[in-house]
């Protein structure tokens, strides 16, 4: 049978978060009534994550990550091992709510290969907004981002984005980032493949819990430019 949508949860540390992620994910693609799987990887969780993972439903599958390799790696594991014919990538923490999956899904039945939610479009709705230095910081790596790599994307870092499975493939199959700067690479090599792009706006809302350390944060500029000059 095939599997209409894989949904691919990076995870780390998250035996807190994860059951009631799961628990909404789980209720709300229940009433599709479609084939689905959810895919969380593990990377390298020293708590609770991959027992409370295993224990959320039988359309919940674990993937184990050797050790703690980071989000970038992660996300390419759960999308090169997915099974579904659209793969979406989504946080822990749902700062995107699961229901904006529908929008996506507009712009792939329009004839999209990928898209991408955005905070930075018109008709994006912040509901819980970070602090100003995060934001700042933000809107500067997009800038960056958009003179370097992906002139016309405002917002690549928004951790909801729709791909079918064969733009996944083309997307991640390469791929060699392992931080934060992974879903720039990804964006990248699909534009380099050919594949359409679709920015869409959704609702977000911060979680504070949410943390990027300051190296990995320094990490992802450095990334920007190692990216650059990639054959």
């Amino acid at each position: 049978m095939s599997v209409w949508l894989s949904v691919v949860i990076p995870a780390f540390n998250e035996e807190r978060r994860l059951p009631e992620t799961l628990a909404v994910i789980l209720s709300f693609l229940r009433a599709r009534r479609r084939t689905f799987e959810v895919v969380v990887v593990d990377d390298g969780s020293t708590d609770r994550t991959v027992e409370v993972a295993q224990k959320a439903g039988p359309e919940v599958r674990v993937l184990r990550n050797p050790g703690n390799r980071g989000k970038g790696y992660s996300v390419r594991n759960g999308m090169l091992n997915a099974q579904g014919e659209w793969r979406l990538m989504s946080d822990a923490d749902l700062s995107t709510p699961i229901e904006e999956l529908e929008s996506l899904e507009a712009a792939l039945v329009e004839g999209v290969e990928i898209a991408i939610a955005s905070r930075a479009v018109l008709g994006a709705n912040l509901e819980k907004r970070q602090s100003i230095l995060r934001e700042s910081s933000g809107r500067f790596f997009n800038l960056i981002v958009r003179w370097l790599h992906l002139p016309g994307i405002k917002d690549t870092q928004c951790g909801f984005k729709l791909f079918s499975a064969a733009a996944a493939e083309a997307a991640f199959r390469d791929s060699r980032l392992d931080g934060f700067a992974f879903d720039v690479e990804a964006l990248v090599l699909a534009r380099r493949a050919g594949l359409k792009i679709s920015e869409v706006a959704v609702t977000w809302r911060n979680d504070e819990q949410s943390k990027v350390s300051f190296g990995r944060g320094v990490a992802a500029f450095v990334d920007l430019f190692r990216l650059r000059f990639r054959p």
